[in-house]
């Protein structure tokens, strides 16, 4: 075999492993990624503010390239800096040492690692932090079981009376009023002569019960809201339309991967 044949065969070789090894120049080579056409229109973008649609473009850089350091490390200071997202930035910055450990910048992106877990973890110990909206929820569901069961003892109470105890109902239970009795009147009753006035004087008046019937019924519960995504949105950027914090859409969604958001996904949004 002739040397240009060895050599033929060790070029395809070499190759074959790089492709099996999941390796392309463009892995390798952060000049290449650089020149990915998305990576151009991202750091346009960023040059122009336009933050959500640089990071449209380096997401789909990513897509073309999954491994692609420099687009992950472009993201990762977006969701620092930009957008707020303390997550999405840890975990881009982690992607970026992996597939650059050598950067030069190593030491500095632990840094804003750590700093961005501080802000998450400080994220994470505000939500729990109103006591007086959690006494007054925990009081209104106490309320609403106690009513609740005087309802149901008042209907247990009525249905075991005979059918014949219809105009005479039986007290009801603590903290209920009695329904106003039904008017009824006999042929007997209409015959009646009307006592004089005397008469009524000397027994007295009567006191007439006629308090209303209060309906009780439990809360009413408003049906959750939801939030379609549109295309290109992102959890900070639908939290900003919506006129709530980032965490809390966060923490009403918590199987949702922020980096994964597709169009059309239904979002849960925390009531206001």
């Amino acid at each position: 075999m002739s040397f240009s044949g060895k050599w033929n065969r060790a070029l395809l070789a070499a190759a074959l492993l790089a492709v099996a090894g999941g390796c392309s120049p463009m892995d390798s080579n952060p000049m290449d990624e650089e020149k990915e056409p998305h990576y151009v229109l991202g750091k346009s973008r960023v040059n122009a503010m336009d933050y959500d649609g640089a990071i449209r473009a380096f997401e789909e850089s990513l897509e073309t390239n999954p491994h692609s350091a420099q687009a992950h490390y472009q993201l990762a200071m977006l969701y620092e800096n930009q957008e707020s997202d303390p997550a999405a930035a840890i975990y881009h910055y982690q992607q970026y040492l992996k597939y650059d450990p050598k950067a030069d910048n190593g030491e500095v992106i632990l840094q804003h690692i750590a700093s961005s877990k501080q802000q998450l973890a400080a994220d994470v110990l505000q939500l729990p932090s109103a006591p007086a909206a959690q006494q007054q929820l925990e009081k209104l569901t106490e309320e609403n079981r106690r009513l609740t069961e005087q309802l149901a003892r008042w209907q247990a109470n009525a249905a075991t009376q005979p059918a014949t105890a219809k105009t005479n109902p039986p007290a009801p239970p603590p903290g209920l009023s009695a329904p106003p009795p039904l008017a009824t009147l006999t042929p007997a009753a209409v015959r009646t002569p009307v006592a004089p006035a005397s008469a009524s004087a000397s027994t007295g008046p009567r006191a007439v019960a006629t308090s209303p019937h209060p309906s009780v019924l439990p809360a009413r519960v408003s049906p959750p809201r939801t939030h379609s995504v549109v295309r290109g949105e992102t959890l900070a950027s639908i939290a900003r339309k919506q006129g709530i914090s980032l965490e809390a859409l966060q923490a009403a969604n918590p199987a949702v991967n922020p980096k994964k958001l597709k169009a059309g996904q239904v979002l849960n949004l925390p009531g206001q």
